[in-house]
């Protein structure tokens, strides 16, 4: 402990026992306050001496995880401001509301004595870990300030001077901090004025950008007092519903009306009030108002004040949607053709499909399992101009989870436990110039859902081990038979990759609802085989829980087992189309209940059925049987166990059984 460090002490215990000295007038009222929280509320000592505090790699992506969406909309506004600064010693951090650095902008050369100062990736500063600090202080007033060397609460940090402002969200909520910070400065507080002027700057800035991305599907309201700069820089951002109410604002749009509204407090919330309410304008006349009139013309006053605004108004972003009017129909590609007998709900998707084939977005495919969404995604791919590259499918669900992170993003020579001496390329890699088809991604772990989200959001992959990472081109269709809504809901899935993934969503209607089944019947049959009038119709009796892939495997037994070529009903696998098979219609309307009623119960009973005879078929070799039905090892253990099916054979017999 040097001289400085003591005096710091000193002046930091007299202030906060009532006894200030001389040398705390040069701290202002911020400061001696946070001061006040750091010993009476949080508890610290201020003769410690603690080291910066860098959270461990896993709690940091956990951090990341949370902010994701926010920080990379965000990361073009740190870019700039480093580039204000780079040279000068300054190092850009990105905070999350726990004072975490979860972005980091600084000198490489310098990164021990930065990491040493906290002044780095993974760093914790909230005030009431670190003290008094510029990230802390501001989380804890929500305002922008500057912390300059033995402003700091800690002795340990007084050469540092750190400059912060809040970045709040379009609920008014408090979501990061921006802070720009040096190892030192020998000059005084007021030599930071400009750093508080960029810091506040860029802070605007993240938080305009991060408004207008996420109320695209509102409407968006920019006002200015000055004419000239409604549609470059405004200064008041508000989102409305269809209903006229309010959704969202920024931070200053937020002040201004509170203050228009009469509310004495920030906690007040303006959400949900009416725009006519605020202004003296009613919300079907914002029409008006998008770029359709000179700028000076497009005067708005507010209802109590009367102050004079000037109004740009943009409408909601109107999502993609399939055109219905036959004669303007997109012709179907042959590859895409070739799916469907004429049934009129999957021509709708093939359509819609048609005029997405080359369109730069990412498609999301729904549809219960054995649908054919591989099929439809192979077949867009083929009608693509990225015909000629690669198509890689992942079975999300197939891959453990302990590999799926090594097999989607590849891996350097021993970079973790087994990786073995050479360096493998991920299949994301592998697609690259093609089309990468992700099934089954509702049963992505989490924890890769955000490294996907990079993916998609900066067009680079980085593998397991390395330091740089390497461009790709893809184009990536994902496939679920989950609700993603559901998932959301349950935290399981996030929000933001599924608005990445989900740039058209393509619909395919399970089995039991398509009008062309006979068409399907005579595709999955081969030359020299027939089907009977008997047989044909206990086929249309089935529900097809397994929709197309229950199909082709009925077809495939009845063609192994049928005499002649000719396919009679006695040929089918048991429980197709059988005593007790209801039509789909009684089946949709069967309301679902904990316990199976007739249909479920008929349903299971004919997937057990086929189950068992794909099994003894294959002499209960169950990768044999995983392979034919396109599923994972795991997931026909969990169908047996359903079914309470135990394997004869000791080797594969673990403990399967009804639950």
């Amino acid at each position: 402990m040097d001289v400085r460090q003591r005096d710091h002490i000193e002046t930091v215990v007299l202030t906060t026992t009532g006894q200030p000295p001389v040398a705390a007038r040069m701290h202002d009222a911020v400061i001696q306050s946070s001061w006040h929280r750091c010993v009476h509320e949080y508890g610290l000592d201020p003769t410690r001496m603690q080291e910066a505090r860098i959270v461990p790699a896993q709690r940091l992506r956990e951090h990341q995880q949370r902010i994701d969406d926010f920080a990379r909309i965000a990361r073009y506004g740190l870019e700039t401001l480093y580039g204000q600064v780079a040279g000068t010693g300054y190092v850009v951090l990105l905070t999350d509301v726990d004072g975490v650095a979860v972005d980091y902008l600084g000198d490489d050369g310098a990164d021990a004595g930065l990491r040493r100062a906290g002044l780095y990736l993974g760093a914790q500063w909230s005030e009431k870990g670190a003290g008094t600090c510029a990230v802390g202080t501001a989380l804890a007033t929500g305002h922008a300030l500057t912390v300059h060397r033995a402003d700091h609460f800690d002795a340990t940090h007084i050469p540092l001077t750190c400059t912060a402002a809040p970045l709040f969200d379009s609920q008014g909520r408090l979501h990061a901090i921006l802070d720009i910070s040096a190892l030192s400065s020998p000059l005084t507080k007021d030599s930071q004025t400009f750093a508080l002027y960029l810091v506040r700057t860029y802070a605007s800035r993240i938080e305009d950008a991060y408004f207008l991305r996420r109320h695209r599907r509102d409407w968006i309201l920019k006002l200015s007092p000055a004419p000239e700069f409604i549609d470059v820089a405004p200064e008041y951002l508000i989102a409305l519903d269809e209903n006229g109410c309010l959704v969202g604002h920024n931070r200053r749009a937020q002040q201004m009306l509170m203050a228009e509204a009469g509310f004495d407090s920030m906690q007040s919330s303006l959400l949900g009030m009416r725009f006519d309410a605020l202004f003296a304008l009613a919300p079907e006349q914002l029409g008006r108002f998008v770029y359709s009139r000179p700028s000076e013309e497009r005067v708005v006053r507010l209802s109590r004040s009367a102050k004079r605004l000037y109004l740009s108004a943009m409408p909601p972003m109107v999502p993609l949607q399939a055109d219905t009017v036959s004669n303007r129909q997109a012709s179907l590609p042959a590859e895409l053709a070739s799916l469907s007998g004429g049934d009129e709900a999957l021509q709708r998707q093939l359509h819609l499909a048609a005029r997405l084939v080359d369109a730069p977005i990412n498609l999301l495919i729904n549809g219960e399992t054995g649908s054919g969404k591989e099929y439809f995604a192979r077949a867009l791919h083929r009608a693509s101009a990225r015909r000629n590259g690669p198509f890689v499918a992942v079975n999300c669900a197939a891959i453990p989870e302990t590999l799926i992170e090594s097999e989607l993003f590849g891996h350097l020579p021993n970079s973790f436990s087994g990786a073995g001496p050479k360096a493998k390329r991920g299949l994301i890699q592998e697609a690259d110039g093609g089309t990468l088809f992700l099934d089954e991604i509702g049963d992505m772990p989490r924890e890769l859902q955000s490294r996907l989200l990079r993916v998609l959001a900066e067009g680079e992959v980085l593998a397991i081990g390395a330091s740089r990472p390497v461009p790709v081109d893809v184009r990536v269709i994902s496939a679920t038979h989950h609700p993603l809504d559901a998932l959301i809901g349950d935290g399981r899935f996030r929000e933001d990759l599924y608005y990445r993934l989900n740039g058209a969503r393509l619909v395919l209607p399970p089995l039991r609802e398509r009008s062309d089944l006979d068409w399907l019947i005579d595709k999955f049959l081969v030359p020299g085989f027939t089907v009977s009038d008997s047989a044909r119709a206990q086929l249309r009796r089935h529900r097809w829980t397994g929709n197309l892939r229950e199909l082709r495997n009925a077809i495939e037994y009845a063609r192994a087992v049928c005499n002649d070529g000719q396919i009679e009903a006695r040929d089918l696998p048991e429980g197709i189309g059988g005593q007790g098979a209801d039509s789909a219609d009684a089946a949709r309307l069967t309301p679902s209940t904990p316990e199976a009623g007739p249909v479920e119960r008929d349903a299971l009973d004919a997937e057990c059925a086929l189950l068992t005879q794909h099994l003894r078929a294959h002499g209960w070799n169950l990768s044999a049987v995983a392979r034919e039905l396109g599923i994972s090892r795991m997931t026909l253990y969990r169908r047996m166990a359903r079914h309470g099916i135990q394997s004869p054979n000791r080797t594969d017999a673990v403990s399967v059984r009804r639950e």
